[in-house]
């Protein structure tokens, strides 16, 4: 049985962890914010929701706990049978403050002043960027935030997180370095791109015809194999140009303009394509969807930025492999049929009559005449009729950021109003409901 000292000390813990448990509360009563700054409803619930039932569950467990060592058969115990119980209790412990610490680093830079609403507008975007009309999944919530480095990353809804459970939201963390301009947009959609994906099982349909195509592809087939082993990322960047057009080709230059020896550098270690090719691959994926001659123009400027003339043989001899079969790829990828899609190619499943360059530019003449047509684009059709226009040198650099941070600015604040109004007409039933019992 345990000794009155083990007894004693691991009792105190464990109502010390039940006292500290009780310190780590809502985000509602902790977080200060301007409302515009604030998640979505959604987001907010399902968050709350999470660490409401992690909190709920801990404290069963530790009660449990308590109650076991107090009882007869905690008494007959060793010391070690009731530390070796007590550990569990406290790694659960550590999960739940993980967990709470992962939400509020995602939400806390939302009180900094001119930073919170701005991440509140790419919040609005990201769930614009996800949606695809046909009903093909139910879109999660989406939340944003800053952060260093200059490459984004997701941590996708309905995934585990350290210390059990599924995420409630999608958490995209986006480079603070690229606040504020189009190319954001880029980084953004691609992460988005990521869940959606997801949702609709692409990546591993996708990879296994690209591992036939590979089989049959003779003096190709380790070309091929690049491509699947890629695909998660190439997948996510088709997204992206998919629904912001040429401002996801622009964003990922500015992403990938390194020294050269990053960018020129032939290897298939990681799941991301050398920066090379990967520039090459999405002004394909351009072409194919959004047929114009400015695709042929980001080539021949990235081939002028990068030549490959300059490199090692060996690696200029591979990405010279994949330039050619870039065509034969894209149009692989771009009438590929998953099976989640029913029927329809990828390409089909995106909206794209509204973000042709064609249709972008005469956008942007109706912005020029009347300042208030952007705002009533979606989200992601106004961000590719800003970096179209940058591409075609129809905006400096200081009046894209103006107009990107009141656009920010404006749908933090729509959506807010829109919540608002979606709260109200929810809690009239219930408080005269409430009035009549």
């Amino acid at each position: 049985m345990p000794t009155g000292d083990a007894t004693r000390l691991l009792e105190y813990e464990a109502e010390s962890l039940l006292g500290r448990l009780n310190e780590v509360r809502p985000f509602a009563l902790t977080l200060p914010m301007v409302a515009a700054a604030a998640p979505s409803v959604a987001a907010q619930a399902g968050i709350e929701r999470f660490m409401s039932r992690g909190r709920g569950d801990l404290r069963g467990l530790i009660g449990r706990f308590l109650a076991w060592l107090r009882s007869p058969a905690g008494a007959a115990a060793s010391a070690a049978q009731a530390q070796r119980r007590f550990a569990i209790v406290r790694l659960r412990f550590l999960g739940v403050i993980t967990q709470f610490d992962l939400f509020a680093d995602a939400l806390a830079e939302r009180s900094q002043h001119g930073y919170g609403e701005l991440i509140g507008g790419l919040d609005v975007i990201a769930a614009d960027a996800l949606e695809l009309p046909g009903g093909f999944y139910v879109s999660p919530p989406v939340i944003c935030h800053l952060d260093r480095g200059a490459g984004a990353a997701i941590r996708r809804a309905r995934t585990r997180l350290p210390g059990g459970g599924a995420n409630p939201v999608a958490i995209i963390r986006v480079p603070r370095e690229r606040m504020i301009g189009s190319s954001i947009a880029s980084s953004l959609v691609h992460e988005v791109g990521h869940q959606g994906a997801e949702l609709l099982d692409l990546v591993p349909a996708i990879g296994d015809a690209l591992a036939q195509i590979a089989a049959r592809a003779g003096r190709d087939r380790q070309w091929w194999l690049c491509f699947q082993r890629w695909i998660s990322e190439i997948v996510a960047d088709f997204w992206s140009v998919a629904r912001v057009g040429v401002t996801s080709t622009l964003g990922l230059i500015s992403v990938v303009s390194l020294p050269e020896a990053f960018v020129t550098r032939f290897s298939v270690d990681g799941p991301h394509p050398p920066p090379w090719i990967r520039v090459k691959i999405s002004a394909g994926i351009g072409k194919r969807l959004y047929p114009d001659l400015q695709w042929d123009r980001i080539v021949a400027l990235w081939e002028e930025l990068y030549p490959l003339q300059e490199i090692e043989v060996h690696d200029a001899v591979a990405f010279r492999a994949l330039d050619r079969l870039v065509p034969d790829f894209t149009a692989f990828l771009a009438g590929f049929r998953a099976p989640r899609l029913r029927g329809l190619t990828l390409s089909q499943a995106f909206p794209r009559s509204d973000r042709s360059p064609a249709r972008l530019r005469a956008l942007w003449r109706e912005q020029m005449q009347s300042s208030r047509s952007l705002p009533q684009l979606s989200p992601s059709v106004a961000f590719a009729v800003v970096g179209q226009a940058k591409f075609d040198n129809a905006i400096s650099a200081a009046t894209e950021l103006t107009m990107l941070r009141r656009l920010l600015r404006f749908w933090a604040l729509q959506s807010t109003i829109d919540a608002r109004e979606v709260c109200m007409s929810l809690s009239r039933p219930q408080v005269r409901a409430l009035a009549v019992t």
